[in-house]
Formats: structure tokens, sequence, C-alpha cells
């Protein structure tokens, strides 16, 4: 009895257009304009399709949060984004550090 091994299935290392737009729920062509508003990270291939990291999903439903829920228009989006990723590299870097013990902010004032 000879044995057959199936192919091991890997996840899609990269998404079309379409499935992002399925996965996200939002159309393919608000998804190409956050593209060209450099909002998402996408590759083109030589026949000049979008490819996204899976990762841009999270990235999609980052963008229409913002969008969706406080009114912000297309300039507005990528500086929020822009200012949270900068909140969030800050506070890495704070988890990072080795506390040195509580600090006084009344330090200097006088009683």
């Amino acid at each position: 009895m000879m044995l057959r091994y199936l192919p091991v299935h890997r996840p899609h290392r990269r998404l079309g257009i379409d499935a992002l737009a399925r996965g996200s729920g939002v159309h393919p062509d608000m998804l190409r304009r956050f593209v060209a508003l450099g909002l998402l990270r996408a590759d083109r291939d030589t026949g000049g399709r979008l490819w996204f990291p899976p990762s841009e999903l999270a990235a999609v439903a980052r963008i229409e949060r913002l969008r969706c829920g406080l009114s912000l228009n297309y300039a507005a989006l990528g500086v929020v984004i822009e200012l949270l990723d900068q909140i969030r590299a800050l506070e890495d870097e704070l988890r990072r550090r080795p506390s040195t013990g509580p600090e006084r902010s009344d330090a200097g004032r006088s009683a």
C-alpha cells in the first residue's frame, strides 16, 4: 500500500483586495483610497494588483472605527493614526524600562 501525503495548508501570507474587502466589510474602492492616502500598506504585483499583509485587516478595522465613530476626515485619519502609533511606541518603551520607584510629582514645591 502506497501512502500519499496531502500538502500542508499554509495560511495565505498576502490578501488580495477582494479578500481584504470580504474580511473587513469595506468596499474595494475604499481600500484603494486608503492605500492612496498611505493609511494601508500594500504591495503591487507586476499586473498592478494590490496585495496586503494579513495584519492590514486590523488596520482597516481601526481606520473604520476612527472614521465612523469619530467622524474624522481622511486627512485627520492619518494624523490620528500616526499619533496613536507614537503613543503606543512610547508606552511600550516605558514598559520595558526598569522601575526606579515612585516619582514625586510635588518635588520642588514649598510646603
